[in-house]
């Protein structure tokens, strides 16, 4: 019997994780590094779940799938460890989901205004 650890979506206490998946690339880690520091409400840390989101193609995991059997933290390294940059840099994906999330909590300030009200960011 396999005992999944799937989220719904990516999960932020992941993202330690993939710090040193992408050997020799400062950039990745000097990212990994500054989100850690956010609480996961954060617009920045959002942006980077939004980016995993994307790149691991969390929103096609399903219960009866492999990823979904392997659980976010293998997925998470995996696809970090194994993604090809030539489809685009994962900073530029990063770049991306900042707008995205800017956007997104423009236009819905009351999203995170619920986690102000109840003092959790």
């Amino acid at each position: 019997m396999v005992f999944s650890t799937a989220e719904l979506l990516f999960p932020h206490h992941v993202i330690h994780l993939l710090r040193d998946q992408r050997e020799g690339d400062e950039a990745w880690k000097a990212l990994v590094d500054s989100v850690l520091q956010l609480p996961e409400t954060d617009e920045n840390s959002l942006a980077f779940s939004l980016m995993m989101i994307r790149v691991a193609e969390c929103l096609n995991c399903s219960r009866d799938s492999y990823k979904y059997q392997r659980g976010c933290k293998t997925c998470a390294t995996q696809t970090i460890l194994h993604y090809k940059e030539e489809r685009e840099p994962l900073l530029e994906i990063y770049a991306q989901a900042q707008k995205d999330v800017h956007l997104y909590l423009q236009e819905h300030p009351e999203v995170l205004q619920r986690y102000q009200d109840k003092g959790e960011t």
